[in-house]
């Protein structure tokens, strides 16, 4: 049994050997790949397997050795190095924009409406009470006692008399324009920050 198994991987060994020999003559340039793909022999020069997710990236060290190269060049340097891989890669200069004259009105307007900062509309409002008509007092008193829970008549007086207060803070704008039409129905002036 041993010996069965022994001659028939000698005789594929054989047969790959003769096969590879085969394909050197016909094509070097595809045997010269696969041996690339299969080859351990320099683990440097070796395809590199895909990182996994989150792990950092290696790179081989003639990529390394590139960087490292460009780096110290000077600015004219790789001026040339860009010029020179422009023509050996033959890849051709790009214009800008090739409809300059006919994009202009459109990136003028463009420009125009970046220049205009967007509003965001406000969702939540401060009401502030700033003064008071002194023939309304008491009315005005009386309705600041009702905008806010918890105040009694004298407090509300007190707060009535210090102008300018905060009613209220965080209030939606519905409910700041309910405030504000009672307020003013009642003698005040009201401001909506």
């Amino acid at each position: 049994m041993y010996c069965t198994i022994h001659c028939l991987r000698t005789a594929l060994r054989a047969a790959a050997t003769t096969h590879r020999q085969h394909l050197q003559r016909q094509a070097p340039a595809l045997c010269a790949l696969r041996h690339l793909k299969t080859s351990p022999a320099n683990h440097s020069e070796a395809i590199a397997t895909p990182q996994l997710d989150g792990a950092p990236k290696q790179y081989s060290p003639k990529i390394q050795q590139l960087v490292s190269d460009i780096s110290g060049l000077t600015l004219l340097e790789v001026s040339d190095l860009n010029e020179l891989l422009k023509k050996t890669l033959n890849i051709q200069d790009v214009g800008m924009m090739p409809m300059a004259a006919a994009g202009a009105p459109a990136a003028a307007q463009a420009t125009e409406e970046e220049e205009l900062p967007v509003k965001k509309e406000k969702t939540h409002f401060i009401v502030k009470l700033t003064e008071l008509k002194a023939a309304e007092k008491v009315k005005l008193i009386k309705e600041v006692k009702n905008c806010i829970q918890g105040l009694n008549l004298v407090q509300a007086k007190k707060l009535v008399e210090s102008l300018p207060q905060e009613i209220r803070a965080n209030v939606s704008k519905e409910e700041a324009e309910k405030l504000k039409a009672a307020l003013e129905a009642a003698g005040g002036t009201v401001v909506l920050e």
